[in-house]
């Protein structure tokens, strides 16, 4: 829970506001070296999250590169360490978002990135305040790593960001809950954890 409490502290969500539902995808869903233990347990609540209003949902995708060796700098060596997870070795559907979140494309709509951050060379930030959107609502995965890159980026380009507690995810529970902390904690003025259900009725 948000060290402030459980609430929106800064008013009730509007049409301002996206929800950014990060990475829910296969390839960290189901048998893989990426794989994210308990995904399926955040589930029902990353999916009421986008029902309440699936055209204002946009799914980040990570794409990872598609051979051993590839990408930029230190990314080459991190292809190099997890070769299973580039496209050519584990097949390209596992980039798709799980079945369950599939189904609300469209309205809701995907935005494919290949860092951990929606920000770089995407026209993410741009779409958004051209479309008047000033709140990024954030579930998804994982907490320590692709959220974490989405929080800051939003953050840093002056987004009110509100964080759904109990819908995301992480590989380390350790890690999940530090995360958590410095949100509440260190980003209290620009980040507000919340619960589901109550981004869900304070989204009008």
């Amino acid at each position: 829970m948000a060290s402030n409490g459980n609430n929106l502290r800064y008013g009730p969500l509007g049409e301002s506001a996206v929800h950014l539902c990060v990475d829910m995808q296969r390839m960290f869903a189901e048998a893989t070296e990426w794989q994210t233990p308990w995904m399926p347990r955040i589930l029902p609540m990353v999916d009421a999250l986008v029902a309440a209003h699936p055209d204002r949902c946009i799914f980040t995708r990570f794409v990872p590169a598609e051979r051993p060796g590839e990408g930029e700098g230190a990314w080459q060596r991190y292809y190099l360490r997890w070769s299973s997870m580039t496209v050519v070795q584990l097949g390209r559907e596992m980039i798709d978002l799980v079945p369950d979140l599939a189904v609300h494309v469209p309205p809701a709509r995907i935005l494919d990135k290949r860092t951990y951050s929606p920000w770089f060379e995407t026209d993410l930030h741009s779409s958004l305040r051209g479309g008047g959107i000033d709140t990024i609502i954030v579930s998804g995965g994982e907490t320590d790593v692709c959220v974490l890159s989405t929080v800051l980026g939003a953050i840093d380009r002056g987004y009110r960001v509100v964080v759904a507690t109990d819908a995301l995810c992480s590989s380390s529970d350790q890690t999940h809950d530090a995360m958590l902390m410095v949100y509440e904690s260190r980003f209290d003025q620009q980040v507000e954890a919340v619960t589901t259900d109550v981004i869900v009725q304070g989204w009008t």
